[in-house]
């Protein structure tokens, strides 16, 4: 059975994103981070978007000046097959890009029980917290900058229930952040 994890960047105070859709420029991008990120792609998962994530890093990944500054990030992220779920879009540009609509919380349900594959989502708060309502998330790490930044979108905005979880691991960045892994505590 395939396991569904989750990476986001997270202000001190909450947020994984800014006032701005899509903004995380609070967030303090170095080397050490983007080893850290090419080390986490490297595993091979299924990267799962929703489709204003999906949006923001279709339009910089692929880009000459991402396959610049980060090379090994751009071809992991480039070429992982990747899912963008989305009421709206019908096909995709981005290579290895498949479009899930509909009902997608039974959809995931079945790919991780008949796929195997391990899935990751980036960022999409909205399908994070769907996923987290409905039981489908394995494991969170969460990079949490020294940064409040005040307002913005929290991480499980508009969560219905109680999570429970579980740290499993943590790591110190040289630039201040912090890695929190967790999992739900009734999988431990």
């Amino acid at each position: 059975m395939g396991r569904i994890s989750v990476f986001n960047f997270m202000s001190l105070d909450g947020f994984f994103e800014g006032p701005r859709k899509g903004d995380i420029s609070w967030h303090r991008h170095d080397a050490e981070g983007g080893a850290f990120a090419a080390e986490n792609l490297k595993q091979g998962s299924t990267l799962l978007f929703g489709r204003v994530t999906y949006d923001i890093m279709s339009s910089y990944w692929p880009t000459a000046s991402a396959i610049q500054q980060d090379p090994v990030v751009a071809e992991r992220m480039n070429n992982a097959g990747k899912i963008v779920f989305s009421r709206t879009m019908k096909t995709a540009g981005w290579q290895n890009t498949t479009v899930m609509g509909g009902e997608i919380v039974d959809a995931v349900r079945n790919l991780k029980q008949t796929d195997g594959k391990d899935m990751t989502i980036l960022g999409s708060g909205s399908i994070v917290t769907l996923f987290a309502e409905h039981g489908l998330i394995d494991s969170y790490q969460f990079m949490v900058d020294p940064v409040v930044i005040g307002n913005g979108t929290k991480v499980f905005n508009g969560i219905s229930k109680r999570l429970n979880l579980s740290l499993t691991a943590t790591r110190r960045f040289d630039n201040g952040c912090v890695l929190l892994c967790y999992e739900p505590a009734e999988q431990r």
